[in-house]
């Protein structure tokens, strides 16, 4: 089954499809949706690792738009899809604590939010509900987002050959790794707020 999973991502990497799948997937993510777009970045980095660069580069774009599609919901429908959001993902009563940190140490928790697996849609809403300062928002999102995606594209360009042999022969420790690194997200998130 992972075997067939792979080829098929690997098959999309190479794709015309592959440059909007990426983007749509870091769109999305940053606004609503739970896959990462690293499920799509490695393995497209992987089978062109020339491109690897222009794809960070097209996360990290479509990343910062979805989380102003994220900051718009925060900051006008936090009352009806932005709280179900946050319901969603059992996030609602870590929005208080949240807001208070946000009063000292918001650019702090743009940034290093917004490098790890915390789920960086939660960011984004709350930013808006909250009237967090945009193009200072815009601006830190570029910013975390940017080195995030540059270095896992670094990090697979630099060390491709062994890791595409590896995710070859062992995808499915690759998939899982990468849901247990968004599950351990939104454990972390839970507690952490």
């Amino acid at each position: 089954m992972f075997n067939s999973l792979y080829a098929r991502v690997a098959a999309l990497s190479t794709s015309p499809w592959a440059e909007p799948a990426l983007a749509g997937v870091a769109f999305a993510e940053s606004s609503f949706f739970p896959v990462p777009p690293d499920l799509l970045l490695a393995p497209m980095a992987l089978a062109q690792p020339r491109r690897a660069w222009r794809f960070a580069f097209i996360a990290t774009v479509a990343s910062v738009l979805g989380g102003m599609v994220g900051y718009a919901i925060g900051a006008f429908l936090y009352n009806t899809v932005g709280q179900w959001l946050v319901n969603l993902y059992g996030y609602h009563d870590k929005v208080e604590a949240l807001k208070q940190t946000y009063a000292t140490w918001g650019w702090l928790v743009i940034l290093v939010k917004g490098a790890t697996p915390i789920p960086y849609k939660l960011i984004t809403i709350t930013s808006g509900a909250l009237g967090y300062n945009f193009p200072l928002f815009v601006a830190l999102s570029v910013l975390t987002r940017g080195v995030r995606f540059f270095l896992v594209a670094g990090a697979l360009q630099w060390f491709g050959d062994p890791l595409r042999a590896a995710m070859g022969r062992n995808f499915a420790v690759f998939v899982g790794a990468m849901v247990a690194l968004v599950v351990a997200g939104f454990v972390i998130a839970i507690r952490a707020f």
